[in-house]
């Protein structure tokens, strides 16, 4: 339920980013993008690693 409220919530915020024409909070290169998988898998990681 917690990872449909995360996607839920990326798509409001990408939906109010274009609507607003305000830039998207992400980075524009796909290097930036891995990088962002890569510590968001991490942090999923630990967090199940630690429980």
């Amino acid at each position: 339920m917690l990872a449909v409220l995360g996607i839920v919530l990326a798509l409001v915020i990408g939906v109010g980013c274009r609507l607003l024409d305000i830039p998207l909070p992400a980075p524009p290169r796909l290097t930036g993008a891995l990088l962002v998988l890569a510590m968001t898998g991490g942090f999923v990681f630990a967090d199940w690693l630690l429980r």
